[in-house]
């Protein structure tokens, strides 16, 4: 199978999966009465229904990664495919949500985005800011995996990557952290009322980094 239909399974598979994750999350938001996530009175949910919840979100994540390993031929590209299957899911996942529900109404809705190992929260333009750039640099790292000159981002990358990663961490879970010791009660009330969108513009330079090297990389040797 070619590099071009083994992206276009993992972008099928991650479309699809992306239907049923918009499909539950507006099943939860219709038993709740809450189809905006930021509306001022907090819906309640049993804490066993949490629990389910932080579960499902822990499934999810391994389900991209296992359509990643099945798809690479090696570590480095298991890890581009992941990253392709994982942007690609987030994108059509506000695109099928905005189908279904009418939400988000535009870019700068906030959006809780996950719960472990606390609240997210955010514009919904920040993660897809994240989603885009996984799928370009996954889809890059996957591409260029080559038996006779693998391309592959220097340790310097991946330590700017790391540090983007950890900043951009603490921009979604800054409100949270701030409410910690008040327990989980003023988790579920918390409704952020800015986002510091330019730390995490730094952050998201700093991811790219691997990205931006593999494609020097790649450049640098078509000139050579």
């Amino acid at each position: 199978m070619s590099d071009n239909h083994r992206w276009r399974w993992v972008a099928l598979y991650a479309v699809a999966m992306a239907w049923v994750e918009a499909t539950i999350v507006f099943y939860l938001r219709t038993i709740a009465n809450q189809p905006d996530p930021y509306q001022p009175i907090a819906a309640e949910f049993p804490l066993t229904l949490v629990r389910t919840e932080m579960g499902r979100e822990a499934a999810t994540l391994l389900m991209l990664l296992a359509v990643g390993w099945l798809a690479g031929r090696s570590w480095r590209s298991r890890l581009g495919y992941t990253l392709v299957a994982f942007g690609l899911w987030d994108l059509f996942y506000y695109v099928f949500l905005a189908v279904i529900t009418g939400w988000p109404r535009s870019l700068a809705d906030w959006d809780i985005l996950f719960l472990l190992p606390l609240p997210w929260w955010g514009p919904v333009w920040s993660p897809v800011s994240i989603a885009v750039l996984m799928v370009a640099g996954g889809t890059l790292m996957s591409r260029y995996d080559q038996a006779q000159r693998p391309l592959w981002p220097r340790g310097w990358a991946w330590r700017v990557q790391g540090a983007g990663l950890v900043l951009a961490l603490y921009v979604f879970m800054a409100d949270a952290i701030r409410v910690m010791g008040e327990g989980m009660e003023a988790w579920r009330v918390l409704r952020p009322t800015w986002f510091n969108w330019p730390l995490f513009l730094v952050a998201l330079l700093l991811m790219a980094a691997p990205f931006l090297d593999v494609w020097r990389q790649q450049r640098n040797g078509r000139a050579a």
